[in-house]
């Protein structure tokens, strides 16, 4: 492959990606506002945020179904990153029907 070649094969690589990347923007919203409704849910029944046995489950269940290039434990990082955003949001989500009701 020459560079001219290589070049090209680059940008194509690149715009593959940035689709990926799109898509994976969508699937996490959509996760998102799963999860949003799982919060409301909780808090009505007063449990907690924090699940870490769920979190285990969560991370038991994509490294089953992981078939690579993706290493396991790199796959489990990213995990924890989307759960901890997840439970992130789930808190404040908390904390501001919590202060629209004391204002109400």
């Amino acid at each position: 492959m020459n560079r001219k070649e290589a070049l090209k094969a680059i940008a194509a690589y690149r715009r593959q990606i940035d689709e990926v990347d799109r898509k994976l923007v969508r699937l996490l919203n959509e996760r998102t506002r799963i999860v949003e409704k799982l919060g409301r849910v909780k808090e009505q029944l007063h449990l907690p945020v924090y699940e870490p046995k769920r979190e285990d489950e969560v991370f038991r269940n994509v490294q089953s179904c992981n078939e690579g290039p993706l290493p396991p434990d790199a796959l489990r990082r990213l995990f924890e990153r989307i759960v901890d955003e997840m439970r992130t949001l789930q808190r404040m989500n908390r904390e501001n029907r919590n202060q629209q009701g004391k204002t109400d």
